[in-house]
């Protein structure tokens, strides 16, 4: 049995940080995470691990956060971009990147696991789609011992997504559906994904590999909401479809409003199916695929 590595995480603080943190530690390993200022409280309950201040914009206090670890996690994105404030997808995604794989080659890093997105390719339509794939090539081209991951939809308490479709159906008689709703995605249990990160850090044969992540079953989204309805006992859960043209105007115009739920590169997504085969990462890391109504109900249930 490999002796525990020494993991330095990106991203930690997000939804699928904190996941990969848990499995992470339960697989023995010990784990430093770089923490923004003012998002410390997001680790709360954490209390096995090391916290280290930085951004990875900022290459000096990356140094300070990898030197010793022998392993990176990098886990960062976002789904916004406010530039404003400097969070643009170009520098978040491809600048931070390009920041963490050089820190990590000069820091002796041996091990680089790589959160990527599903529809990531060098003629994708989205432009957070379009970084992604920036970000995948600088990891490509890297000499370190990398490792990508491609999920679709990922779910689980505390998500942005299928947590937000509950809401709704709890909440509202008639459910809006963008466009036809008849957009396919393979929507996927968080801790499937984390387990599938722990995993990687020893497993030889996924080195300079990448896998499209996602559960066993393609929905469209009007079927996803029939299921978000089935495990939250509702017997039907009622649609109303909203022609997309309407939404393009208002996401145009609204989309840099706070509380605005949608941004035209969002939309540009969501025209697009999220699906794959996802036999081969579920063989590679030994993972019993769960379906989605199982997982749907064990979340909201």
């Amino acid at each position: 049995m490999r002796p525990p590595r020494r993991v330095f995480v990106t991203g930690a603080t997000g939804f699928v940080g904190r996941a990969v943190v848990h499995a992470l530690r339960a697989h023995g390993h010990v784990v430093r995470c770089l923490v923004r200022r003012g998002s410390e409280h997001d680790l709360r309950g954490f209390e096995a691990i090391e916290r280290v201040e930085g951004d990875v914009l900022a290459p000096a206090t990356l140094e300070r956060g990898m030197a010793g670890c022998d392993t990176v996690v990098h886990l960062v994105g976002i789904i916004r971009e406010h530039p404003a404030a400097g969070v643009t997808f170009e520098r978040i995604h491809a600048e931070g990147t390009v920041n963490v794989l050089d820190v990590a080659a000069r820091s002796g890093v041996r091990r680089y696991l790589h959160m990527s997105a599903l529809g990531t390719r060098p003629d994708a339509r989205a432009r957070y789609h379009q970084t992604k794939w920036a970000a995948e090539e600088a990891v490509r081209s890297s000499p370190l011992a990398w490792t990508i991951f491609r999920p679709s939809v990922i779910y689980g308490p505390g998500d942005g997504f299928v947590t937000m479709l509950a809401g709704m159906v709890r909440r509202f008689p008639v459910v809006p559906v963008i466009g036809s709703g008849l957009q396919r995605l393979q929507p996927l249990p968080v801790a499937q994904v984390a387990e599938g990160f722990a995993r990687a850090v020893e497993l030889d044969a996924t080195v300079k590999q990448g896998y499209e992540v996602g559960g066993p079953d393609a929905v469209t989204m009007i079927a996803l909401l029939d299921l978000v309805g089935d495990a939250l006992g509702r017997r039907r859960v009622r649609k109303l479809r909203v022609p997309i043209g309407i939404v393009w105007s208002m996401a145009r115009l609204l989309h840099r409003l706070p509380g605005f739920p949608l941004t035209p590169d969002q939309l540009l997504m969501l025209e697009e199916n999220s699906t794959c085969d996802p036999r081969r990462f579920h063989a590679a890391f030994g993972l019993e695929p769960v379906p989605l109504r199982q997982g749907l109900r064990a979340m909201l249930g």
